[in-house]
């Protein structure tokens, strides 16, 4: 039985059109083009794709941005979320969200192409694959560049290589506006902050957030303490680090986990209550959907670092999303 659902959904596939492929650069219709992913898989197609899915939040945010919402079958589920998205009134245009698809819910959204990052079940995108499916995967970014390298990917896959250096050249122009503004301010001594991640092994050196740091002109105290990204950060390593400021997690999964109750209990922990940040008061809720951003808006979350750092002059008025017009 279970060999005949297989062959069915192969089928299914060779009716709806799934090719292998990859992109090249902007051309006339007609022509192949090919793709090297992350991984060195190379891909063929013989059209832009027309039907796009992204197993992510910020993958979904590279379409958005590239000015291609209109391609993607569905996104995220937490892309409606305004605690966790910056992508909230695009995402109302889209009605289908997924968590983690089966391959089942993939291939009946019959997307021409879709996008993974490394950090997938790589299991998944081989079965992908093996039902006749574009998968492109993307590097999980440890840094802006790395974002910048996705952005031109994706826009490859999509056949428009120009519109991929076009997003590139904004997010740049972005960033050298914020370091432009910190360099304004003349400080003697950048802030120290930690970044307190229900992740708890998340914000040591190598990661995205300690990358954004560097261009928000702080410290990363978790980075500059020697620990590095995926070491488990203790509430004991936070006290020895003493942070000026602590920026505080703020998810909610559309309202399911009480994280009020999560900070509180952490705020009022007996043994954090020598840390100067705590003492001080010198605490920031930040915009998640920037914070954690693996897309081209990575340069609102570094704004955003810069805000909790180092006041309103560097507050975003309303939900900001990086595109072409």
């Amino acid at each position: 039985m279970k060999k005949i659902f297989c062959l069915l959904l192969l089928l299914l596939v060779l009716l709806t059109g799934c090719g292998q492929g990859s992109g090249g650069k902007d051309a006339a219709a007609g022509g192949n083009y090919t793709v090297t992913d992350e991984h060195g898989t190379v891909t063929t197609f013989k059209q832009a794709p027309q039907k796009v899915l992204t197993l992510a939040l910020s993958s979904d945010g590279i379409i958005m941005g590239l000015g291609m919402e209109d391609k993607l079958v569905a996104v995220n589920y937490l892309a409606d979320d305004p605690v966790s998205s910056n992508l909230v009134e695009q995402a109302k245009k889209i009605q289908h969200k997924i968590k983690n698809p089966s391959a089942e819910e993939v291939l009946a959204l019959k997307p021409d192409v879709v996008f993974a990052y490394d950090w997938s079940d790589m299991n998944r995108v081989e079965n992908l694959r093996n039902l006749g499916m574009n998968v492109i995967v993307l590097k999980g970014p440890a840094t802006i560049e790395d974002i910048r390298q996705n952005v031109r990917t994706v826009a490859k896959s999509m056949h428009a290589d120009s519109k991929g250096e076009e997003l590139v050249k904004l997010m740049d122009s972005r960033l050298t506006q914020v370091k432009q503004q910190v360099e304004a301010l003349k400080l003697q001594q950048p802030k120290k902050i930690v970044l307190v991640s229900l992740m708890s092994s998340y914000g040591g050196e190598g990661c995205i957030f300690d990358d954004m740091c560097k261009e928000a002109g702080v410290i990363n105290g978790v980075s500059a303490a020697g620990i590095k990204n995926g070491q488990q950060v203790t509430k004991e390593m936070l006290v020895k680090i003493d942070p000026d400021l602590l920026i505080m997690p703020v998810y909610n999964d559309h309202g399911n986990f009480d994280i009020k109750k999560y900070n509180q209990e952490f705020l009022e922990d007996p043994s954090m209550q020598t840390m100067r940040a705590i003492k001080s008061k010198q605490l920031f809720y930040p915009n998640e959907g920037y914070i954690y951003n693996c897309s081209q808006d990575v340069v609102f979350g570094v704004q955003e670092i810069a805000h909790a750092a180092y006041g309103k002059a560097f507050a975003m008025q309303g939900a900001q999303h990086l595109r072409l017009k």
